[in-house]
Order: C-alpha cells, then structure tokens, then sequence
C-alpha cells in the first residue's frame, strides 16, 4: 500500500475552545487500550483494543461504543496486538468508514492479525454452539471476517517520523521498540505536545531497537504494564535453557502460550542461538499459528524496525528466526496431530494469555500430566486463564470443561517485550522539563501505583491514574 498522503482534508470546520480525552480503555487494565481525544474541532480514536480476562471485562467487547463511531474523524493505532486494535472490525461495522492511521509494519501485520482475530470469533462461536456452552442462542461471534476485510481497506500506512497534517494539527510515529511497526505517537499544534507512549519495548533487545527518546510534552500517556517490577539480572538465555533442560531430562512436552507477533519471533530467536552455541540440542519447536508463520516472514520486508541481518533472514538455513526443527503448523487436523507428540519437544502457539485459539486445546491435552511444562513469556491480565495458571489453580475451565492442572507452570520475565519500571523511568528520563499532565494508564492497580510512586520520587512529577470513562481537560 502506498504512504498516506502528508496532508489530510479538513475534519472538521469548527474548532472547540477547550481539547479533551476521554478514557475509553486501558485504564485500570492492561487490555482493551482506546483514547478518544476531541482536539482543534476533530474527533481522532487513538487505538480500539479488545477487552481480554475476566468475564466482566470481556463483556465490555459487546457493550455500545461511548460514541458515535460515524462522528469520528480519524483512528490512530500504535501497534498490532490485539489488545490495541482488535475492536476495530467492531467499530467499523457500526458504521465508522474514516482513515486508519498506522505505520507501515503495522499495516502489514494488520493484514494478518484482524482476518485471523475474526476466523477465531466465528470458529469460537461455531464451537460455543456444538458443545453448548454459549450465553447466545445461538452463538455470536464479535464481528465476521467480512468486518476485517471492511476494516483493512481503511488503513493508511505512514513512514516513521514523517508527520500527517491535520487541520491544526500534526501527527508523527516515533519508533517504540515493542514489535514491528509498534509506535510513540506524538499530536502537536501552536498550544500543546500530547504523546501517547503505546507499549514501550525494552532497551536492551537484540531483536528490536530501543524506544525512541522524546524530550517533551505538554500532556502524556504512559503505559505501566510493568510499572512495578524489575525483570531480573538473569539472561534470557539461561532462564531458557533452565526450562528447556526440564523437559529434556523428561522427554516431555514445554508449552509456550505466545503472541503470534513479536514473542513467537523472540522464542524462536532464543533458542537458535542455544542450539547454535551447543548449550542445548536440536529438538522439534512445533509453531501451532498460521498467524505466527506468516509474521515472522514480514521482518524480512522491514530491516529498520529491528537489529537483525536481513541477507540472514532469507536464508532457510541461517534465519535466526527458525531453528534446524522448526515444523510451522496450518491445517486443523496437523494441530490436531500435535496432541500424539511425544518429548522432549516444544510447542508454540497464541493466544499469550490463553484468552482462545489453539492454545485451548493444547492446553486440555498437555496440562493433567505432571512431567510437562507450561511456560508464560508475556503479561497475564487479571481474569485471564494465565493468570490463573500462574497463581497456582489446581483445575481450570476450558470450553465449559474443568482440566485438572498436573503440568509444571513458570513464567520467565526475561522474554518479555515490556520495558519495566527501571526502563520506563529511563524513558521517562529523556524528558527536558516535566509534562504539565502525566496520565499512567495500560496497567492494573499495581503496576500503575508502583510506577506513579517511583516517578514522584526520582523525577518529583505529578501523575494522575485515570478510571475507565474519565475526561479530562488538556
């Protein structure tokens, strides 16, 4: 797709007094991320994510949007995951027909992730319905794959660090280190600088570069996913090979629930590099998402997102993207084969949370035997399956079964594409002069607290953590 034109029409003729954000989500949680800011006249959405974990939260998904999608002017996405973008097909089949502002990596992954979220809303109803455990009679997805197809004809890809005008307005992409394409996204006129930090990334990734540095804003948003931990000192590459020796030694299964965009690619990255430095064998790595196989492709088109060698990507034998048993797994039925796998062998496949997809039915198959490994490498939202797993459930429900949970459940910090709060305070170090308003939000109550504490005593800002639904003036 081609670059989006520097200058957009007119939004809108008259121009408000005051600007305004409205708190749509990502506000008290880590999922569900949606900004609403009426600014110079125009209505611009700054992502539309799904809502993931609890049943409270993800019945937001089906509530009425605040507004009218149809008076919003513009959409602005920071990245790909699905807790940013994945309401989109949602609102567009509601009636929102605007510009999907992204960059251009995101544009690509878009391609993947929005078809593939829908396929997972109708194959998930389809399954709802035949063992009869949906609310729905009969069972609804979200939004269908033609809602997907409707929204991708939208996007409007733009180039890193190259401004879209708006009427008054200015909108630039700042790199943010967390996946492909991920983005700060800065808003500017003759009054005010409001950035909107996204998720930002680690700075000392070898895959990904480090999050760009801003030196000001009059108003920001910053994400606190993190904002009360550190990840640790120890390497990513012997956390790994810790996990990676438990199940070599019991010739059994390690499940990985992963992102199909950004983590699977790291994994990956991972254990190549043991296997190439001989710390580890060679073993089977099974990649159970079509989605995850056709994103690791899209870093091959996009060399200055990321630190890898390109002419290394290409090559089948050398990508250190894909190990020497690297088995990338599509139909329905080879997923089902997975389940006659014996160890020791690796298993990756999303959702990361353990919201859906296939994940579930390995999760079903894997967990009630003692000697294998279920091993969490990103954020597990409050309410979610993950989470539970992660504190200790003995039995967890699946498709409206009760799994008895055997297998071994550890989460390794290291692999996550999160800055922490040592790295978000180094971010927010890069700032010349304290914003006149920090708004902490992507974070649960913790992780928000822990960083909003650590800002006032080593940078003596003022910081507000706003609810869902909140406006304030900026």
């Amino acid at each position: 797709m081609e670059t989006v034109a520097r200058t957009t029409k007119r939004l809108r003729t008259t121009a408000s007094s005051e600007a305004q954000l409205r708190f749509l989500g990502g506000a008290g949680t880590v999922t569900g991320s949606s900004y609403l800011l009426e600014i110079e006249g125009a209505k611009l959405l700054v992502d539309c994510g799904l809502f993931q974990g609890s049943r409270k939260l993800k019945e937001l998904n089906w509530s009425p949007f605040s507004f009218d999608p149809r008076a919003i002017d513009a959409v602005l996405l920071t990245h790909a995951h699905i807790d940013h973008v994945g309401l989109l097909p949602r609102l567009v089949r509601q009636g929102y027909a605007g510009p999907i502002f992204v960059t251009e990596a995101t544009c690509a992954l878009l391609n993947l992730v929005l078809p593939d979220s829908a396929h997972l809303q109708e194959q998930d109803a389809l399954y709802a319905e035949k063992k009869g455990y949906s609310r729905h009679k009969p069972a609804l997805p979200l939004y269908k794959i033609a809602d997907a197809e409707a929204t991708l004809k939208l996007l409007k890809p733009t180039k890193f660090r190259e401004p879209v005008w708006f009427p008054e307005i200015t909108a630039t992409w700042q790199p943010a280190g967390h996946i492909l394409g991920s983005a700060i996204i800065q808003l500017q006129n003759e009054k005010s600088s409001i950035v909107f930090s996204g998720d930002l990334g680690r700075f000392n990734s070898e895959i990904m570069k480090a999050p760009s540095p801003i030196s000001e804003a009059t108003t920001l948003l910053v994400e606190s996913t993190y904002g009360n931990r550190i990840h640790g000192t120890e390497s990513i590459e012997d956390s790994l090979t810790k996990e990676l020796d438990y199940v070599i030694q019991r010739e059994s299964v390690m499940l990985v629930p992963a992102f199909a965009v950004g983590r699977t690619q790291q994994i990956l990255y991972v254990i190549r590099k043991l296997q190439d430095s001989g710390r580890i064998p060679n073993l089977p790595i099974y990649i159970d998402s079509p989605m995850a196989v056709d994103a690791s492709g899209i870093y091959c088109k996009f060399g200055d997102d990321h630190n890898l060698d390109i002419n290394l990507l290409m090559d089948n034998n050398e990508c250190p993207l894909r190990c020497p048993e690297t088995h990338f797994v599509r139909a329905v039925e080879e997923s089902k084969a997975l389940n006659d796998v014996r160890g020791p062998a690796v298993i990756i496949s999303a959702s990361g949370m353990c919201t859906g997809g296939r994940i579930l039915h390995h999760l079903k198959w894997r967990l009630p035997h003692k000697d294998n490994l279920v091993v969490f490498v990103g954020y597990q939202a409050e309410g979610t399956r993950g989470r539970r797993l992660l504190e200790g459930a003995d039995r967890i429900r699946i498709h409206g079964e009760e799994v008895p949970v055997k297998a071994r459940i550890v989460q390794v910090p290291a692999l996550s594409a999160h800055a922490d709060q040592g790295e978000l305070l180094t971010w927010l170090s890069a700032f010349g002069s304290a914003p006149k308003q920090t708004f902490i939000t992507h974070g649960e109550a913790i992780g928000s607290r822990g960083l909003q504490g650590q800002i006032s005593k080593r940078l003596g800002w003022a910081t507000h953590i706003p609810g869902r639904g909140e406006v304030a003036a900026i």
